[in-house]
């Protein structure tokens, strides 16, 4: 049902008002099958049930694709000087991976109304009012100057750009200026490129779910699943730490309540976990051996001289199955979304917990929920997806200006002032009952007089605690006699009332809140300008020449930012943000026809991030490792946690080369190929032939070939190589 907004109904007007005369209505159309399969076996991105799952994956030749469909043009009159046309899509594929995919769905690629327009003029303007598309791009395998519609990237650049390209209703007027110039004057509905994965669905076992979706929405490597697994594995600390469990402080037994649950302040996950440097032995001597004796700090139940567990095998422990060392088993995450491994390493960090080596067992603290443990225990961490989209009446405009030379240079002048298509997801903490939106505040502490309490109070302004900024935080935690960090930084939770948040206060003296918290991810959408230009000239050489070119600045695009030195002490909401950046992105192409109708297409395509972020820095863990604490633009098609969230190129370089040739007698089919190379290692070819076997009987054969560096756009998606085969019946 659509909602009734001044362009929908200017529409409805359009299309009934004219006398209410349909006449002579033409129907056209055809009925089609794609039949597609992989050509490789294997795990696309985002398939796996959990860490450890190597048999949820696809064989070669298992179906990709059985879509069906059946799609009517039609057109007809309103009056002498208006018409009007229609496109229906019904179409279903069984392979889908969910209902979004199998059948139709609203301002996607399989919408049931395509396209609802009329054509009509009035004082000297064209006008084309309702569903539609306008296309002002014409490069090949890429979208560049073609902005006004959406794309849904389902089949990625698989699909042609009409069918890919989303209808939305719009009113477009148009008029001839001068003898060789043209204006188009735009006011279209706002809509999303449709992203598989981008959704809390997460559309498991999609084939083109990219690395950046999946460390979002993933159910392995996804934050929206981590922060809760992280929130469970924090309340199996706090449930050990109230039995005594760990030795922090080097005397050989369990500590109190006091020290071990009010935060682990004196120990970094780094610390606990590294298998190079245990701290605190028995003795108090800072432990330097890799060899365990049965005296070092981290033991399975605390008492003296037990054997003690090495320490990132001891997390795994904890993280996965806390049964396996006595705690409550159904706390645990059980290797279902990437905490940590056994081989803890935090200086290749490829899990959550190695990319948070300097975060303490404090901040953990404010992540954990004690449900469940004991009466008035406090709400664990919950995370929600949330869609923030604008009214309906908030439009984009558009304006185009198409000249020509006498001699034969073509031209474009664009402005659109729209809705970025490309959705923004930003991460903040809310209070799990109220939704209020919650301060994190950055604090430093330590047990500095060994009387085994932390010695912070409230960071908002009390004696004994050091409130710090997101630009301060300590790179190198420094260490007393005992071996305990003394700024170490802990990320604490406040509301406005005052209240901290988490299985206890971080002081004892500070009110805590009984609710829960909510680690919530808003997409929304960012109003950014966007000024494009276009040309062509063609040269009379022997050869038939056309030189062309689109170039287009966005301005104020939102970019993901990965700050590692504030997810390195767990501040996930400071350090996976989006921030406002300028792009400027061009195409060069150069056509031919040779061997009389064979047309050859090269394009050399760039992206320059004008505002990129590019912040070198080194960080010490607790046991004196160095890693990268960097602040930079990531990439959002590949960041991931596999691969040290990818670091976007501040200049992104593709080469394009584009075949296709009519063949057979009347030249009645054709063959095309096009290979786009991607700076870094990725590519992607796709080659396909279209063979008539009569003027109403078409067969189609299809094979898209991807390779390369897994961390590029196109290499990502080895596994997702598929063969296609179709027929289409033409009707009229």
């Amino acid at each position: 049902m659509f909602k009734k907004t001044l362009i929908y109904q200017s529409v409805a007007m359009a299309i009934t008002l004219p006398g209410m005369a349909l006449a002579d209505v033409e129907v056209s159309g055809y009925l089609k099958n794609e039949t597609s399969i992989y050509v490789k076996s294997g795990q696309v991105t985002g398939q796996a049930m959990a860490t450890d799952d190597e048999s949820t994956k696809h064989d070669a030749g298992d179906l990709l694709k059985f879509e069906n469909s059946a799609r009517l043009f039609l057109n007809g009159d309103l009056g002498e000087e208006s018409s009007w046309h229609g496109d229906l899509n019904i179409i279903y594929d069984t392979e889908g991976v969910n209902n979004y995919y199998k059948g139709h769905e609203p301002y996607t690629q399989y919408d049931w109304l395509r396209e609802l327009y009329v054509d009509t003029s009035a004082a000297g303007w064209d006008f084309r009012i309702g569903k539609q598309q306008q296309v002002w791009g014409t490069a090949d395998g890429i979208k560049l100057l073609d902005i006004i519609n959406p794309t849904d990237f389902r089949e990625l650049n698989q699909a042609p750009q009409e069918d890919s390209r989303i209808p939305v209703w719009m009113i477009a007027a148009e008029r001839n200026v001068g003898e060789n110039g043209n204006i188009q004057l735009i006011a279209a509905q706002r809509k999303e490129n449709k992203i598989p994965g981008l959704n809390p669905n997460g559309d498991a076992g999609h084939p083109f779910i990219m690395l950046g979706v999946d460390s979002i929405t993933g159910r392995v490597n996804g934050f929206l699943n981590i922060a809760p697994a992280l929130a469970k594995v924090a309340s199996s600390f706090s449930f050990a730490s109230l039995g005594g469990l760990f030795d922090t402080n080097g005397d050989g037994a369990g500590d109190p309540i006091a020290q071990a649950l009010t935060g682990f302040t004196g120990l970094t996950v780094d610390g606990f976990a590294s298998p190079l440097q245990q701290l605190n032995d028995a003795d108090g001597s800072i432990g330097t051996s890799g060899t365990f004796t049965g005296d070092e700090s981290i033991r399975a139940d605390g008492s003296p001289g037990a054997l003690a567990l090495p320490g990132g095998f001891l997390l795994n422990t904890i993280a996965q199955t806390p049964g396996a060392v006595g705690l409550p088993a159904f706390n645990g995450n059980n290797n279902k979304t990437n905490l940590v491994s056994p081989d803890f390493q935090s200086g290749h960090p490829d899990s959550a917990f190695e990319y948070m080596p300097n975060a303490t067992f404090a901040t953990f603290n404010t992540f954990a929920g004690l449900t469940g443990f004991a009466p008035g225990a406090h709400g664990a961490v919950k995370t929600r997806y949330v869609i923030d989209e604008p009214d309906d009446l908030n439009l984009n405009y558009g304006a185009r200006y198409k000249g020509s030379t006498d001699g034969g240079f073509n031209f474009s002048l664009n402005y659109f002032y729209h809705y970025d298509a490309n959705p923004a997801v930003d991460l903040s903490w809310h209070d799990a009952t109220t939704g209020e939106k919650l301060s994190t505040v950055l604090a430093t502490s330590g047990d500095f007089d060994g009387n085994g309490a932390p010695d912070f109070a409230d960071p908002a302004g009390a004696a004994g605690g050091t409130t710090i900024s997101r630009n301060n935080v300590p790179s190198n935690p420094t260490l007393n006699p005992f071996g305990q960090v003394t700024n170490a930084t802990t990320v604490l939770l406040r509301n406005s009332a005052g209240q901290y948040y988490g299985a206890v206060a971080p002081n004892p003296t500070l009110p805590l809140s009984n609710n829960g918290t909510e680690l919530r991810f808003t997409q929304h959408y960012q109003r950014i300008h966007s000024l494009g230009a276009s040309f062509d000239y063609a040269f009379n050489t022997a050869i038939p020449l056309v030189l062309r070119g689109e170039f287009l600045y966005d301005k104020d695009t939102l970019q993901p930012v990965v700050d590692k030195r504030l997810l390195a002490i767990g501040d996930l909401a400071g350090a996976l943000r989006t921030e406002e950046q300028d792009m400027f992105r061009y195409v060069i192409g150069l056509d031919a026809t040779v061997m009389t109708n064979l047309f050859i297409s090269g394009q050399f395509i760039q992206f320059i991030n004008l505002d990129f972020e590019d912040t070198n820095r080194t960080c010490t863990t607790q046991t004196g490792v160095t890693f990268d604490c960097s602040k930079y633009t990531a990439d959002p098609a590949t960041l991931h946690l596999s691969n040290g969230l990818n670091k976007g190129e501040e200049v992104d370089n593709f080469v394009s080369l584009f075949f296709s040739k009519p063949f057979g007698e009347s030249q009645e089919h054709r063959w095309n190929n096009i290979t786009i190379y991607e700076e870094g290692g990725g590519w992607w070819n796709r080659f396909d032939v279209e063979y008539s076997f009569t003027d109403e009987l078409i067969g189609t054969a299809e094979w898209n070939q991807y390779w390369g560096d897994d961390n590029t756009t196109f290499g990502q998606f080895d596994k997702s190589s598929n063969l296609q085969v179709g027929i289409k019946y033409i009707f009229e």
